[in-house]
Parts: structure tokens; sequence; C-alpha cells
């Protein structure tokens, strides 16, 4: 269970060109399910995101995590508890160019100081699970579309995380790969995982994959169903 109380996002508290993002946000995310953020350009998705997996904090307002206050804790915890805890598929995924397929999908396992051989061979599983063995140590910025939002998905997926956050993951994508996507994201609720993601598409918000849509505009929630 994820909960926020109250919680508002000013940025440039304080400045001329002050804003609040989000405004006096209640509510409660349950695990175990797909959860969508819907909503225009600047409806605060993507900053309610950031808040949900302890990559920024509120101005005000509290998170909680299974129970436990989250957006208050010193950066080193908030850290291990976003390793740990949550896997990212950003909108543009996000990728390191000059690196391989392979060296990409590793990079979030670094930090935990796993056995190398052992972080080679669980590497090498996700991208046989998702079709992409031969491309392991293809760069890159060689790959088409499709195949860089699957590694992407492998790179999320290699703490064995138990939320999948994805933010507006097929915005540049077309209607098929966004399809293929959410029938990725699909299979990964099967084996067990929660996931929260963005978009104001409607292939993706309408999708049945999703169990409940949470709607936004002008930072605040107008519906959740």
């Amino acid at each position: 269970m994820i909960e926020l109380n109250g919680v508002t996002k000013i940025f440039n508290q304080g400045a001329a060109n002050e804003f609040c993002a989000l405004k006096d946000i209640s509510l409660c995310i349950e695990t175990g399910m797909v959860n969508c953020l819907q909503g225009p350009s600047g409806s605060g998705k993507t900053t309610l995101l950031s808040l949900i997996a302890c990559l920024s904090r509120p101005t005000l307002g509290r998170i909680l995590l299974d129970k436990r206050p989250v957006s208050g804790l010193p950066e080193r915890f908030m850290a291990e508890i976003r390793r740990n805890t949550f896997g990212f598929v950003f909108q543009r995924f996000n990728l390191i160019s000059g690196l391989s397929v392979a060296g990409n999908v590793m990079i979030p396992a670094y930090p935990a100081g796993p056995v190398y051989k052992a972080l080679v061979e669980k590497t090498a599983g996700l991208l046989t699970r998702f079709g992409l063995e031969s491309k392991a140590e293809t760069p890159v910025e060689h790959l088409s579309g499709g195949e860089a939002q699957r590694v992407a998905i492998c790179r999320a997926l290699i703490n064995d995380p138990d939320i999948i956050i994805a933010d507006e993951p097929t915005a540049n994508l077309d209607s098929r790969l966004s399809l293929e996507f959410m029938d990725i994201l699909g299979r990964l609720h099967d084996l067990g995982k929660s996931i929260i993601l963005s978009s104001h598409d409607p292939q993706v918000y309408n999708s049945a994959v999703v169990q409940r849509k949470i709607s936004m505009h002008d930072g605040q929630i107008v519906s959740a169903e």
C-alpha cells in the first residue's frame, strides 16, 4: 500500500516563478494492481510519480510505503528504497549511448555490489526472456524503438523490484509497439509485479490491462476508479 496524505509539491517556492504542481493530494494505491495516472500534459502525472517512487520529496504532506513514512527519510535511505522497491521505465528510456545492451541493463544493480558472474547470468536471462539475447553486445544507439523499450524493461527488472514505475512509456512509440508494451505489462502483472504508470494515451489508459485509472487535472485528482 502506498498512501499520500495531503501532498503538495511546489517548485521554486518563494521565487517569482513559483509553481504549484500538486495541490493537497490524498490517495491510496493498492499494490498488486496495474494503476494508471491519466491526464493531459501539465496535469501533474510525472510529478506525482516521482514522489511515489521516492525520486523527490513533497513540499507539504506525507507519503507512506506499507505504513512506513518515507518522504522525510534521509537521502541514503530513500536511495535504498528506490533500489530495492522500484524499477523504472522512463519516457525516453534513458539508455546510455556507447554502452552495450547488457551494460545498460546491469547499471541499476551495481550499487548493491552483486557478484559479477551472477549479475551477468541474470542479465542474460532477462535478455533471453524478452527476445534480446542476440543484442547483448550491441550498442544501444543501434536499436529500434521496440528493442530499446524492451531493454528499458529488462533494466527495470534487474533488481527484481516489487513495483514497476513507467512514465509515459509509449509517448515515443507507434500504436503497434504501444500495444506490445501493454501486453508486456500484463505479463509482468501476472508474475506478481505491481505497476504504476502515467499516460495521456487512450490506448494505454483504456487498456484492459489497467485495473485502476486515476484521472488528474491541474495538479489535482479528479477521479479514481
